[in-house]
């Protein structure tokens, strides 16, 4: 026993020994002390079975030392003691280039090829030893070579791509990584990975070409269609996209996987009309589909996100989709599973179709629904006490937003009921109570919540902090709950009369920004400008400055069109509003304005 113990302690004072020289060798070499460096390559070199490492590293000391003779003979030496080690005619070569001998060195690297063995691995070596010189040319020929040694066209195929990248070819890179990929379709996701980092915008119609042709050739390769499908949602292309999805999912006899997922990814890039012809695809199939429930719901969502997002609509178009999401709930009743479908209905009846009896009903049928999840509640109630205040009954409003504050205290939907209880003490006068809320809900992880509830607080404090009355400021407030239970003619008339009883008060901004909104609201969009121009160009140091003039861009940009005004208002905010909270925004869309690629 303590045999074996001396035995083990010996073998880790070696290799101790070992990697202190290897260490000590390496910053000789970096201190350009070659004599030193080459001792001791030469010995780690003796001492590891002839690594290969250690041997080109002794043969770059010599080099650098101009002692090419000696190079010589140790190259020579060592291909006469191992001839199998061919990339050792690489470091050869590299030794004559550096003494101006191109036509020498050439006819190393090509001796190296010539004499390379059936080996896979001394292949990829070989290749190697060339790729760290910059030779892509020989390793090319190497890889070329060693696949008709080995008599297999893809087996390279894969490294044969990255060399054609570093060369800067990239239709034969794509043509490489292709064959790799016939040989491997396993390969796909990292092959799409390579494509999206390498290839440019130009080089996708170069791509498409192959895969078009491939496929002609072989029906039967669906890694090919995956792929033709995945460079044109590249390009945003989703419906060329979602075409490729449904042949694929016909030819293999699918379940509408693709198509529903090809949807999904089409929504959330606004592209509505591909997502709704990807979801009744997955219809068509019938209830066999274990996504067509899914589809349906989503397919519902999306109708109303496409209705509801330009705010260009008519009510026909309204109760066409009421009466969709009625006959989803017919179909497949009010439970737990389609309480989200219940909840979108819900707020298509109280903010769009103006019933908010209609809305609360459902509501409160929603949050008795048995086994519900806990969050579905939470957001329920938050909604029903929303379409509470809307009609008025304040104290079930804030009844219902108290439960799940107290219920979710630590969570983000309970932030959001907090904060929605101490909007609701603002509209009704409780200033100091709701601005303490607004400076806690500053540090929610909601950048939304944190930001609306900064707004607030600097917004309650800015006009209470120097007068020694707040009726101005409860007008205001209660013109603001008038707007969110949309009854717009009423807010005006509050509105007016702050103007005509405090003129010159600093709520001024604040004023033409709730009638701008009202606008908006009222889809008045050329109105709506106007005011947003006024409140910038007559209230810049105001605190609704930086508000107006990104919602006047984005009304410029969506709206009304005018993508070089939007520009140069999205740049005068992050230039002259740097601080805002917006600033960030704003440059993001200033350059997606501009054409950069973000």
């Amino acid at each position: 026993m303590l045999r074996g113990i001396f035995s083990i302690c010996l073998l880790f004072l070696g290799l101790n020994l070992f990697a202190q020289e290897s260490k000590l060798a390496q910053q000789y070499f970096l201190d350009a002390e070659f004599e030193k460096a080459a001792v001791l390559y030469k010995k780690l070199y003796n001492d590891n079975n002839g690594n290969d490492y250690y041997f080109n590293r002794y043969i770059d000391c010599l080099s650098e030392m101009e002692a090419y003779d000696e190079a010589e003979k140790e190259l020579k030496l060592a291909l006469k003691k191992t001839p199998k080690m061919v990339q050792l005619y690489v470091t050869y070569g590299g030794m004559l280039e550096k003494q101006g001998r191109q036509d020498d060195a050439d006819e190393q690297y090509s001796k190296a090829i010539k004499k390379m063995p059936a080996d896979r691995f001394i292949v990829v070596k070989l290749a190697n030893a060339f790729t760290s010189l910059a030779k892509y040319e020989f390793a090319v020929e190497t890889f070329t070579a060693g696949s008709k040694l080995l008599n297999s066209s893809q087996i390279f195929s894969y490294n044969l791509g990255d060399l054609y990248r570093r060369k800067g070819e990239p239709d034969k890179m794509v043509e490489s990584y292709l064959n790799s990929l016939e040989g491997s379709p396993t390969r796909l996701r990292s092959i799409q990975t390579l494509f999206q980092r390498y290839l440019g915008e130009d080089d996708y119609g170069e791509l498409q070409a192959q895969l078009y042709e491939r496929i002609q050739s072989d029906p039967k390769a669906t890694a090919y269609v995956e792929l033709l499908s995945w460079t044109f949602i590249q390009q945003n292309d989703y419906a060329s996209a979602l075409q490729q999805n449904k042949a694929l999912d016909l030819r293999l006899g699918e379940n509408g996987a693709r198509p529903f997922q090809l949807a999904g990814i089409a929504y959330e890039a606004g592209d509505f009309e591909t997502a709704i012809a990807g979801y009744d695809y997955v219809i068509q199939k019938g209830p066999a589909s274990s996504f067509y429930i899914e589809a349906k719901k989503e397919l519902l969502a999306t109708k109303r996100q496409e209705l509801t997002e330009t705010l260009d609509y008519t009510e026909e178009q309204l109760r066409s989709l009421e009466l969709e999401y009625q006959q989803f709930l017919e179909e497949f009743g009010k439970s737990r599973i389609t309480a989200k479908i219940v909840a979108e209905l819900a707020d298509l009846e109280a903010y769009y179709l103006n019933d908010l009896d209609i809305a609360i009903d459902l509501l409160l049928g929603l949050i008795e629904y048995p086994g519900l999840q806990p969050l579905t509640l939470a957001n329920g109630k938050i909604s029903l006490a929303d379409y509470y205040l809307m009609k008025g009954e304040v104290w079930e409003a804030t009844l219902l937003y108290s439960q799940v504050d107290k219920a979710f205290e630590e969570d983000l939907v309970g932030h959001q009921a907090r904060f929605k209880n101490a909007k609701l003490a603002y509209f009704n006068g409780d200033f100091e109570w709701a601005q303490a809320q607004f400076d806690v809900l500053k540090a929610s992880t909601s950048k939304l919540i944190a930001n609306d509830a900064l707004d607030l607080s600097i917004f309650i404090l800015d006009n209470t902090g120097l007068d020694t009355t707040t009726i101005a400021l409860e007008k205001y407030a209660k013109a603001d709950l008038l707007i969110f239970q949309n009854k717009f003619k009423d807010a005006q008339i509050k509105l007016d009369s702050i103007r005509s009883e405090f003129p010159g008060h600093s709520l001024e901004d604040d004023v033409l920004y709730s009638e701008a909104g009202m606008a908006m609201r009222k889809r008045k969009y050329l109105e709506a400008s106007k005011i947003y121009e006024k409140i910038v160009e007559n209230h810049s140091d105001e605190i609704r400055a930086d508000n107006a003039l990104i919602k006047l861009a984005e009304l410029q940009e969506i709206h009304l069109n005018d993508k070089d005004a939007a520009k140069a208002n999205y740049e005068k905010l992050f230039i002259e509003y740097s601080g805002s909270t917006f600033a960030v925004e704003a440059r993001k869309r200033y350059r997606k304005l501009r054409g950069d690629e973000l």
